[in-house]
């Protein structure tokens, strides 16, 4: 079982399908998607959550990652296994 992942995104975003097609391959069964250009109050929501503006920003359990960059950088690092497995 891997931890909960929230990942803020839109529904055009490259680097958010980078990321998602990232979490799956590392067995990420299901990520909870917020599309902020579907509701503009979710924007908020994340720019308040994280201090950013960008997206994908991406949440496993209560650890904000940040985004795909992050995200990868983690995986190279080898300290994404061990996130998603808390």
């Amino acid at each position: 079982m891997t931890a909960h992942v929230v990942m803020y995104s839109t529904a055009v975003c490259p680097y958010c399908q980078r990321a998602e097609a990232l979490l799956k391959a590392r067995g990420v069964g299901e990520i909870e998607k917020i599309l902020i250009d579907v509701d503009p109050a979710r924007r908020d929501e994340m720019t308040t959550r994280t201090g950013r503006r960008t997206v994908p920003q991406i949440f496993i359990g209560d650890t904000h990652v940040g985004g795909f960059d992050d995200l990868s950088a983690l995986d190279r690092g080898g300290k994404l296994a061990p996130l998603l497995a808390a």
